[in-house]
């Protein structure tokens, strides 16, 4: 089984850009006065392909598997958290889910791939939903063989490209929820950079020193086991986790619909990574929420060359800073849109 992937065209449009450019630059303020900001707006409306550009409906998507990499004590927590988290999710009582009801972000958990069987469920209006994509329970410890066959892992991004196609609005924001899952990011960055695994990899949940030590020795055996995986959809196969694919998928897309793909933290910045070697105009697609704490976050941003709009220091993952950077996408739209021009104002323009 191979999954059909999206391709996805270019959206460079320079006269569109120059149209943007021109309107950002005659509102009534200095040029470039609001600094990042203009540069959102601008990416927004290239996006869209619109000078006026909307934010419809976004959609909170926290993808959740289990990695049979923790076994090996990779984290600070067991795998159990994983499908108790999603029931906190469900709940109300995770930080997304805060996040999500405060900016009124329509949030669906997907189970691709939970050790334990989790109820489906449909939300009622403005409560979150739990929709059922599991491959297997788990993937296969990655440190004495491949995570995950081809067949699973082209399933899993089947099922993120049936799910983006079946969600309304025009932004996807990315979370995600696994217990190891910061392991697989590190892999990741590891082989499709060429970096050494040792600064790929970080604390996760909360290791301490020796933890992390523990955690970079396992991650090498796993990097040797899976030595021929060198492709992205070969290490992503070997390599990653349930979620992490599934989240590929639906990256790949959100970037052909010309969704606006608002990407959190370390996690997903590797499914990115991923689809980016698959298609590298997915990142056209594409604003980064915020610069982990995590500690091979900054060298993922810099595979993708991608500046992120907040630096809090956050290393909780679940979508939780792309959540927390929304309201910048809102705010940009809203300044291209209503925001005066010196003519339209009676203002006068700089001498």
């Amino acid at each position: 089984m191979t999954a059909h992937l999206p391709l996805i065209a270019d959206i460079t449009n320079a006269p569109l850009t120059q149209a943007l450019q021109h309107k950002l630059d005659h509102k009534t303020k200095p040029l470039g006065s609001l600094g990042r900001l203009e540069q959102l707006a601008l990416r927004i409306g290239q996006i869209q392909g619109q000078e006026a550009p909307r934010l419809e409906q976004p959609q909170m998507v926290v993808f959740a598997g289990d990695h049979g990499l923790a076994a090996r004590g990779v984290s600070a927590f067991p795998s159990d958290v994983t499908w108790q988290m999603v029931e906190n999710f469900l709940a109300g009582g995770a930080a997304i889910s805060v996040l999500a009801r405060q900016y009124g972000l329509a949030l669906t958990v997907v189970d691709c791939g939970v050790a334990r069987d989790i109820t489906p469920r449909e939300a009622a209006p403005g409560q979150p939903r739990l929709l059922l994509r599991k491959v297997a329970p788990g993937t296969q410890d990655a440190s004495t063989g491949p995570a995950m066959s081809a067949v699973q892992c082209a399933q899993a991004l089947s099922h993120g490209i049936e799910l983006v196609r079946g969600l309304p609005g025009n932004v996807l924001l990315l979370g995600e929820m696994g217990i190891g899952n910061t392991s697989v990011a590190s892999l990741l960055l590891a082989r499709l950079g060429g970096l050494p695994i040792a600064e790929c990899t970080g604390a996760g949940t909360g290791l301490d020193a020796a933890g992390i030590e523990r955690k970079r020795a396992v991650l090498q055996q796993a990097l040797d086991a899976n030595a021929a995986a060198t492709t992205p959809l070969d290490a992503l196969a070997a390599l990653g986790g349930y979620e992490v694919a599934t989240m590929v998928g639906a990256v790949l897309q959100a970037a052909q619909e010309r969704r606006v793909i608002l990407v959190d933290g370390f996690i997903t910045s590797a499914a990115v990574l991923v689809a980016s070697r698959l298609q590298p105009l997915v990142l056209q697609r594409c604003v980064f929420a915020h610069r982990s704490g995590e500690r091979g976050h900054q060298l993922m941003l810099a595979q993708m060359q991608a500046e992120p709009l907040l630096d809090l220091g956050l290393r909780l993952g679940e979508g939780s800073g792309a959540a927390l950077a929304w309201p910048l996408l809102q705010s940009a739209c809203a300044i291209l849109r209503e925001m005066a021009s010196f003519e339209a104002a009676g203002v006068s323009e700089k001498a």
